[in-house]
């Protein structure tokens, strides 16, 4: 059975990669949540890559601040996508924007916005790829846009009648 892996640099990023977790819950993916750091554990961090990926493990999803090397440490053991989510730990994000974004190439790592909009969109991609060989998925992920598609449409409808158009 395939999963995704939410990997962390440390527990203060939870509250935003938790968003990650909600999303692909929501759209029935299974996932495993790991804080594991590319600087202070990196052994055990190519550990939980290769265990993972031969367990199943169809994409990462890695979320890390400042310096934000996780998702490019993961890359360098791994074939499978890995989605990086640049934290907001200092400079507005900006930092850990560019480091993730910046990849030799060879070495993908897609990249999203940065904090909890790019944890919940990390989510959705992982749930696009797997949806490629699962039907069941593909519709859930329909069906999840035409939810959303909706709430606008009443958000709009509530608009118009509060000012009177």
């Amino acid at each position: 059975m395939s999963f995704v892996a939410i990997l962390m640099g440390s527990e203060s990023d939870w509250p935003v990669m938790q968003n990650a977790s909600e999303t692909l819950k929501k759209l029935g993916i299974k996932f495993e949540v790991r804080i594991t750091s590319a600087h202070r554990t990196p052994e055990a961090t190519m550990e939980y890559v290769s265990d993972a990926q031969h367990r199943g493990c169809a994409a990462f999803i890695c979320g890390a601040g400042m310096a934000a090397h996780l998702a490019g440490a993961v890359a360098a053991h791994t074939v499978r996508p890995v989605i990086g989510v640049p934290m907001n730990a200092s400079l507005d994000g900006l930092d850990a924007l560019l480091s993730t974004v910046q990849m030799p190439a060879g070495i993908p790592v897609a990249t999203v916005a940065v904090g909890k909009a790019g944890a919940r969109n990390a989510a959705y991609l992982a749930a696009q790829m797997i949806a490629l060989a699962d039907s069941k998925l593909r519709d859930r992920l329909v069906a999840d846009r035409e939810e959303n598609r909706a709430k606008v449409q009443s958000q709009n409808s509530r608009l118009q009648a509060e000012i009177g158009e």
